[in-house]
């Protein structure tokens, strides 16, 4: 799994536009998520969203993913899990304090952000991580948000 994570890393570019591509899937499907039901789909959902980013990222199914704004490494693979950076012991080749077989996710998150289209995500600080949305989709998290009305726009239609 080390090695496929390695590889998402170093294809950045292309899997933020493959998830663009899939984002805008996801919104699309908003109406028939909400016909069937947000609550049903989770399962299901999750399960196969869990396949394959574990594969790909080697997730940890936080249910608050930051892939596209880490240059598609997951700092819940850091052994602190640390999500707003580095910590001060990343060793001179760049490797994890911690596990020194291991490249710093950090390390390897400004690698692959330097490579994506909007690669500057990783500049902005990250709200702290919400436990309870561990184990939920993302992917349908995602779809509920991008396809709900802007606060704006809700005040303006009243």
């Amino acid at each position: 799994m080390y090695s496929v994570r390695l590889w998402s890393v170093r294809n950045a570019r292309l899997l933020e536009a493959l998830y663009a591509v899939f984002e805008t899937l996801l919104e699309s499907l908003d109406p028939v998520f909400r016909r069937i039901g947000y609550r049903r789909l989770e399962r299901p959902v999750a399960a196969v969203e869990k396949a394959v980013k574990s594969f790909l990222f080697d997730c940890r199914m936080c249910g608050d993913c930051l892939l596209s704004s880490t240059g598609m490494s997951c700092p819940m693979n850091c052994p602190k899990q640390l999500r707003n950076g580095p910590c001060g012991g990343v060793r001179p080749d760049g490797n994890c304090e911690v596990d020194p077989g291991m490249r710093c996710v950090w390390v390897e998150a400004w690698e692959g952000s330097r490579r994506m289209r909007h690669g500057d995500g990783i500049l902005a600080v990250q709200v702290a991580f919400d436990h309870r949305s561990a184990g939920r989709s993302f992917w349908l998290e995602a779809a509920r948000r991008r396809s709900a009305p802007a606060p704006e726009a809700e005040e303006a239609a009243s």
